[in-house]
């Protein structure tokens, strides 16, 4: 196929990437399948390729026919000129309005008044003609340090709250850990606590726990609720009775090290719908006007979450299960179903303000202690295409394709994540709504956000159902940082971009202008060697680690633990893996002086972190793992039963943090590095 083909061309019109390079370099060609099939999933009506040139011709002359572009990106709270080719009336609809906040006639321009940060409305009239160009009105920068007035450099940890361990929980660490855990770590002078996505995985899932593969990124994982620290209920005998009789049970069923989510979920489950039954009948007048007040003003997209909830209850956990009358949201039997589920609508409701109000609290806690910012929260790349979210905005899904990566050298086969994308071209239409009702959920409970493979706003790799090769979509890159940085500025958040591995030439240096901090990885920070390099070359404007919760730990870095994984599993052979761990001794080399004995953890585990510490990224941190010496990591990419992911706990219970010697060394060397919080704000 040619570029002047009506295919390419219509391919290259909403983006399809005619080709891609993979790791090694070799360019690959999309296919006639692949480009049909990608079109149709951006919400394009063609099945075979000679309907090409007919759908190119009706855009030719729907371009032709606009009077302005359909979006147009311009700076916050300045007056505008947009410049127009025909006499026009117009008006303005504001970010949430619903009268017009100025209008007119022009024959040739439109002078657009200073507008606020948000996404407005310019509707237009030539003759007969009514358009919509929706203005995205951004601030230009996503808030920073500098502009929060607070130091130029910090630190803090990351962790997995799951994995948290109290003499109270329940067998899974939940928001009353992470309330403590805050506090404590705030006694060490750490500025955040960044945890996994706590995204809703499903009430009605029973086998995924992976916090990257959640139903719905715009709600919480009720799985995290603290049974005991239920708004209403603290002083209630039969809670109280109910609780001490499940927190026996807990004890005895659950191993030590890690979590059996099979014994957990249906406990925790049972025990929320009893609960929830005693809040109605007991609890105190003010937790029950609290949640009618939530209740009563929920929007459309918590009630349409609750009801897709709700019907999993009775229908399961994939959508694409469920009667055919229900597999849209707009149907008259979903509609009839949110009167005749109305009870358990408000059960699921009712979760939401519960995890809403102990997440809120722990970010009081961790603020109250000192810790500023304070929760640092994730933001994964998708959710299930079984799940809510593709349910509940199937809308602007992206029907027939996957989220994936091409293959590398990680996975030759290519790896298909199973995630839903949401089309751009569907997006746009509806002004970015169900993006910024997510980002706006997540950041009204944190004061850092981080963008899981942050390189997807810019392009995404889709996979089709139908089998044919998997390719890139050009997402609206400029329009996506214009809608973080309105959210961001509303709620005062800062924005991680992890912009790990291969990204296109100046894509760092976009997000660096929008105010994103890019995050790197020491462990990948490699010269031509394969030595890692001291970070002292590294971005000012970013946060840097050792490793995440993909990566060996510190402990497991130096034994080689990933390499003995690797073959344990079979993709390295004894020949391979002799040679990694050689390797993996050269890097270490690279990593410590000589005068640092690496059998003593603790020196390595000091000098690593103090090179971090005196580095010039504005944020550093340390995995909780390091902290506490484990030897295994979190999660092992491309596994899921062949290693423990997402489910391994802690050895050091939250209420020992202030005792961990570790910690307070930690505490010293970010002080010698200046990189600390002043004190005198704790406890204010």
């Amino acid at each position: 196929m040619t570029e002047h083909d009506p295919l390419h061309s219509l391919a290259e019109r909403y983006g399809v990437f005619a080709s891609f390079h993979d790791l090694q370099g070799h360019e690959n060609h999309a296919s006639t399948e692949t480009k049909i099939a990608l079109l149709r999933g951006l919400g394009i009506a063609i099945e075979k390729p000679d309907q090409a040139e007919g759908l190119l011709k009706e855009i030719k002359a729907e371009d032709e026919g606009r009077i302005l572009e359909r979006e147009i990106i311009i700076a916050a709270n300045q007056p505008t000129t947009l410049y127009c080719n025909r006499s026009i009336k117009w008006h303005l609809m504001l970010d949430g309005e619903t009268k017009p906040s100025a209008s007119g006639h022009t024959e040739d321009a439109i002078e657009i008044p200073a507008l606020p940060s948000g996404i407005h409305s310019l509707f237009l009239k030539h003759d007969s003609l009514e358009q919509r160009t929706t203005i995205l009105a951004t601030p230009g920068k996503t808030p920073t340090l500098e502009e929060r007035n607070e130091q130029n450099k910090i630190w803090g940890f990351t962790g997995a709250l799951y994995g948290l361990q109290s003499e109270r929980n329940f067998g899974l660490g939940d928001f009353q850990d992470l309330a403590q855990a805050v506090k404590a770590l705030a006694g060490f002078d750490a500025s955040f606590f960044g945890i996994n996505p706590i995204h809703a995985l499903g009430w009605a899932n029973t086998e995924t726990y992976s916090p990257y593969s959640p139903t719905h990124r715009g709600y919480l994982n009720c799985a995290h609720i603290a049974l005991d620290h239920i708004k209403g209920l603290e002083f209630d005998q039969d809670a109280k009775r109910l609780l001490s009789d499940l927190k026996q049970q807990a004890k005895s069923a659950q191993p030590d090290d890690t979590v059996d989510y099979n014994v957990y979920y249906p406990a925790h489950k049972q025990a929320l719908k009893t609960l929830y039954t005693i809040f109605q009948n007991s609890a105190d007048k003010e937790a029950r006007g609290a949640f009618a007040k939530y209740h009563a003003t929920a929007d459309e997209s918590l009630k349409r979450f609750s009801l897709f909830e709700a019907l999993s209850e009775d229908h399961g956990p994939d959508w694409h299960a469920w009667p055919d009358d229900l597999k849209s949201p707009h149907s008259q039997a979903a509609k009839a179903a949110q009167t005749q589920l109305d009870t358990r609508i408000t059960f699921h409701m009712w979760l939401q303000w519960v995890a809403s109000d102990q997440l809120a609290a722990a970010q009081v806690s961790a603020q109250t202690a000192g810790m500023t910012p304070g929760l640092y929260l994730d933001l994964a790349v998708g959710a299930r295409r079984s799940g809510a979210e593709a349910w509940c905005e199937s809308d602007i899904i992206a029907h027939g394709v996957s989220i994936g990566a091409p293959p590398d050298h990680l996975s030759p086969a290519g790896q298909n994540w199973g995630l839903t994308a949401h089309s751009p071209l569907k997006a746009s239409q509806t002004q970015y709504k169900a993006f910024r009702k997510i980002l706006s959920n997540i950041m009204r409970q944190c004061s850092i956000m981080r963008i899981d493979h942050v390189l997807g706003m810019n392009r995404s790799f889709w996979i089709p159902d139908d089998g044919s090769a998997g390719g890139y979509i050009k997402q609206p890159f400029e329009s996506l940082l214009a809608v973080i940085a309105i959210e961001a500025e509303r709620a005062d958040v800062m924005i991680i971009g992890e912009d790990l591995g291969l990204v296109p030439d100046g894509f760092r240096d976009s997000l660096k202008q929008h105010g994103l901090y890019s995050y790197s990885v020491l462990q990948y920070e490699k010269d031509h060697t394969g030595a890692i390099r001291k970070p002292d070359h590294l971005a000012p404007q970013s946060l840097a680690c050792f490793g995440t919760h993909d990566t060996p730990t510190l402990c497991g870095y130096l034994h080689g633990t990933d390499i003995n994984w690797w073959q344990r599993l079979g993709w390295i052979d004894d020949d391979q893996a002799n040679h990694a761990h050689n390797h993996r001794h050269y890097e270490v080399t690279s990593l410590i002086d000589e005068d640092i004995d690496r059998h003593d953890y603790d020196q390595v585990f000091a000098k690593v972190h103090d090179t971090l510490a005196h580095c010039p990224s504005a944020m550093v941190c340390i995995q909780l793992d390091d902290a506490f010496g484990s030897l295994e990591a979190q999660n092992l990419p491309s596994t899921i039963e062949q290693h423990p992911n997402w489910q391994r706990r802690y050895p050091v219970l939250v209420d020992a943090f202030p005792s961990i010697e570790r910690l307070a060394k930690l505490q010293e060397i970010m002080k010698t590095s200046s990189r600390h919080s002043p004190t005198e704000n704790k406890g204010q």
